[in-house]
């Protein structure tokens, strides 16, 4: 590996952030296993509904971490909701959020992202960061230049672009690449993967709700049979070929956004390890 992609390496894994899902149990793990260092994000599930979401990003923020929750547009009954629910954050001082569309929906949400998105806006853009989802692999429901298009329309509105699982280092190149030539030049954050155990993976599906595995597994592409196949994918392997690609200052990667699926003393464990091995 060239000493430029170790660089890139160090970089990525020196500013991971977490995403994690507000089960009762997770603050406890979290603080057990995670330092304070670490931003987490915080999911929104229909079945949950999003005031565990903001009551778990409340809770983790008091407790140090800096935290940004996930403010599912198709789950925000409107202006007014949208008013509470930013005079809360920002009592609770967080100062990040993301925005992804969310597959719930009544007649009286939001419907996109981008609405929410405007409405923040011209509320005086409460938050100093504002995250939109990414998608390097074809969205179940969205064509493709639909999503690409759609990141050019927020654009005014986010600061940066999450960017959902892959696992193929030529989908990131691809999509990178359409994404800059495009003229979409905020930040992006790659999304992969943490170490995930098997067993755990499937005892997770069942916490977070039959719909909600169904969605995840809808716009996770592949996932399941990537993950579960003998030998066929690990987190390293993918990052190391994504070095080069991403250690191209004109890619505009800042970090990794680590889909923990809540083992995160095993993921903390693992990014610990591979950056002393990089030292």
């Amino acid at each position: 590996m060239r000493n430029t992609d170790t660089d890139t390496l160090r970089h990525l894994l020196s500013h991971a952030r977490y995403e994690v899902l507000p089960t009762p149990t997770i603050e406890e793990k979290l603080l057990a296993g995670v330092p304070t260092s670490v931003q987490l994000t915080v999911t929104a599930s229909p079945t949950k509904g999003l005031e565990t979401t903001l009551a778990a990003a409340e809770r983790l923020r008091a407790a140090g971490y800096d935290v940004v929750p996930h403010l599912a547009a198709r789950m925000v009954h409107g202006r007014a909701e949208l008013e509470e629910i930013v005079a809360r954050l920002k009592e609770a001082d967080i100062a990040s959020v993301f925005v992804p569309g969310g597959d719930a929906q009544s007649e009286d949400t939001y419907p996109d992202a981008l609405a929410l998105l405007e409405d923040l806006s011209d509320l005086g853009r409460p938050f100093t960061h504002v995250g939109i989802a990414g998608y390097p692999e074809s969205h179940p429901t969205i064509h493709d230049d639909l999503t690409i298009q759609s990141m050019w329309d927020k654009r005014r509105h986010a600061t940066h672009i999450v960017s959902n699982l892959t696992f193929d280092p030529k989908v990131i190149k691809h999509w990178l690449q359409r994404l800059r030539s495009r003229g979409v030049t905020m930040p992006l954050i790659l999304g992969v993967p943490g170490p995930v155990d098997q067993a755990k993976l499937l005892s997770m599906a069942t916490k977070i709700g039959v719909g909600d595995s169904t969605r995840f597994l809808k716009t996770h592409k592949g996932f399941v049979a990537k993950m579960f196949a003998p030998g066929a994918f690990t987190g390293e392997r993918f990052l190391e070929k994504c070095a080069p690609i991403v250690g191209d200052p004109e890619a505009l990667v800042e970090g990794l956004h680590v889909y923990t699926f809540n083992q995160v003393a095993e993921t903390e464990a693992w990014r610990q390890a591979w950056l002393d091995r990089l030292a």
